[in-house]
Formats: structure tokens, C-alpha cells, sequence
């Protein structure tokens, strides 16, 4: 998906709120937008959702399913918590029995599930946020913009949505949103842009800090969101989607970093989860897959450090093990 020289005012003689806005966001990525209050961000988000139209400019590429999880959710609406959810299900293009299943395990998944009959008029404004990013998960969208979508959650639901933003990911989705905590998915992001003065541009690739580093030699928790990766259930050698013939798969190890010397690299061994996970090429940093040691079942995934959070996320998502992480050079 592309936006290209995209504009936006209000009215022919209002003032530009974004100009000359170029964003490419790939399948498989996950976009932070940054920037002070009042600077466009709820703006921009609105024309990746398709929400509002540009004033000049280009959209093309956007999937067919996309959600959208605005900023102020109106839920004053007439309807009962379960029944928005399959109304909105239906409008997605999903089944009657298929929407009414999903509304009942996304609203269990947050926490809201008795309130499934309680009328939108009369859920609290946590309540109602929950049913507000319910309905963007619901048909698995292939896009999912999210303006401070964690707002208002307790803290078990935001950890299932930082669950299903990485579970997203993981399946070829893109994720773009906006949240005022900046520890949110730290490290994770593929890329961050800036909204400042009406234009937008990338700040960078962010480096996976320090503390979204946690590994041990007996396994790894991801704290809050209920997935530990323990260093047992081994799958056999040969199975599961990361089993190479021979050799390794991925593409060639990164580039030099400016300064001399190749970019810092992780390496994760894993063993399969119940979940498939795509091809290594759309996984989260692309990374180098080749066969364990000694014939051990495992999995040897290697990846730029500024990528391997968002990689570890991916895997607890799909509910791998993960047995270990170094750096590379480190046996594993």
C-alpha cells in the first residue's frame, strides 16, 4: 500500500493539515506514528483507513479488509455489545454464525464477555473500548490501523491486543497505529514516522532496546499476555514449516553499518508451535533459517538485532518455543 503527494484540508480554502505526504507501507509491517498533539496524526490514520479521502494526492494498494479503531469511538449506538459485533461481522463479509462466534471470543479474549447482552448506551468507556477493537479483529483484516487503541484498557486487554497486533503481523497483515505510551511494542516496529508541521517523515529504524531482550537458557515469557515459551516439546527433526531440506533459507546477511563491520545479528532457536507461521521472507526481519545442531529438531532463526524483538513477537504470537537467543557468534 502507497500514499502518494497525499494532502488534506477541510473545505476549498481551509488550511492544509497534510501535505505532500509519500508512505509506503509493506504487507508483513508494523508502523509507529508518532508526533505532539494537534500535529495530523489522527489525520493520516484516517486516509490509511480510508476513513477520509485526500484532498490531493493519491491512495492505491490499500487490502480490501481493513479495520479501523478511531481515537473516539462512539458507542452510544442501538444496538447490545454481541449484536454491534455480528453487525459489523456481516458488513466485513463474514457469516452470520461466523460473526456471532467471533464476537463471543473477542469480547472473552478482552475481558468483556458478560457484558456480551449489555446495551453500547450502558457499557463503561473501558467496556466500550474493548468492543471498539473487538470489531477490528473480528474478520482478520489484512490492515489495521489503530489511533490509541490501547486507551481505556485494563491491563490484561492491552496485552491481548499487543498479542494481536503481533498475531496480525505474523499472518502477512500490516499494523499501523498511534499510542501515547512509547514503550508500547518497543523495538518492535519495522519503521516510525513523524507528523510534524503537516508533513510526515521516517525517523529511522528502531533499535530493539535492552529490556525488550528476555532470554533465558530454560525458556522466555512474554509478560502480560499469558504465551511462555518453554524449552520443551521438541518437534521431530524434518517437521513443521522451518525445516529446511538442507543448508539454510533467508536472504544474505545484512549490510555493513556505516562505521565498518557488519550490523549486530540475533540468533533464536525454536521448535514448532500448533500454529503455522509464514515463509521466513514475510516473518518480521526476513531472517536466515537453517536446521539445529546435532539433530536436535530445532530451528536456528538469525536476525538483525533491531529486528528481533518484532521476530520474538511473531513467534510467542504463533506460540512457538523458543529455547534460546545470543547474539551471533554465540553457540546456541
Amino acid at each position: 500500500m502507497r500514499l502518494e503527494r497525499v494532502g488534506r484540508r477541510h473545505g476549498l480554502r481551509g488550511a492544509w493539515i497534510l501535505r505532500e505526504v509519500d508512505l509506503a507501507l509493506p504487507a508483513g509491517s508494523l508502523v509507529r506514528v508518532v508526533g505532539t498533539n494537534g500535529t495530523g496524526k489522527s489525520t493520516l490514520l484516517r486516509l490509511v483507513a480510508g476513513v477520509d479521502a485526500p484532498t490531493a494526492g493519491r491512495v492505491t494498494g490499500r487490502p480490501p479488509r481493513t479495520a479501523y479503531v478511531p481515537e473516539r469511538f462512539p458507542a452510544a449506538l442501538p444496538f447490545t455489545a454481541a449484536d454491534y459485533l455480528v453487525h459489523l461481522g456481516r458488513i466485513q463479509g463474514l457469516g452470520s454464525a461466523a460473526a456471532r462466534a467471533g464476537a463471543g471470543e473477542w469480547l472473552e479474549r478482552f475481558g468483556a464477555g458478560e457484558h456480551a447482552r449489555t446495551p453500547m448506551a450502558e457499557l463503561s468507556k473501558g467496556t466500550s473500548q474493548k468492543v471498539a477493537v473487538a470489531q477490528a479483529l473480528l474478520a482478520d483484516p489484512s490492515l489495521l490501523v489503530l489511533d490509541e487503541a490501547w486507551t481505556g484498557l485494563d491491563t490484561g486487554a492491552r496485552a491481548e491486543l499487543d498479542a494481536a497486533v503481533r498475531s496480525r503481523r505474523a499472518a502477512g497483515g500490516t499494523v499501523v497505529f498511534v499510542d501515547h505510551d512509547p514503550r508500547r511494542l518497543e523495538g518492535e516496529p519495522s519503521a516510525v514516522y513523524e507528523v510534524r508541521e503537516g508533513r510526515v517523515r521516517e525517523t529511522g529504524h528502531p533499535v530493539a532496546q535492552a529490556s525488550g531482550l528476555t532470554a533465558a537458557a530454560s525458556g522466555l515469557t512474554a509478560q502480560g499476555s499469558g504465551l511462555t515459551a518453554q524449552a520443551s516439546g521438541l518437534t521431530a527433526q524434518g517437521s513443521g514449516p522451518f525445516a529446511p531440506a538442507a543448508g539454510s533459507v533467508g536472504p544474505a546477511p545484512g549490510p555493513a553499518r556505516a562505521g565498518g563491520g557488519p550490523r549486530p545479528r540475533v540468533r533464536i532457536t525454536v521448535s514448532g508451535g500448533p500454529h503455522a507461521l509464514p515463509s521466513p521472507e514475510r516473518l518480521p526481519g526476513g531472517p536466515v533459517v537453517a536446521p539445529g545442531p546435532d539433530g536436535d529438531g530445532t530451528t536456528v532463526l538469525t536476525v538483525d538485532a533491531g529486528q528481533s524483538d518484532a521476530l520474538l513477537g511473531a513467534l510467542l504470537a504463533a506460540s512457538w518455543h523458543i529455547h534460546h537467543l545470543a547474539p551471533e557468534g554465540v553457540r546456541v
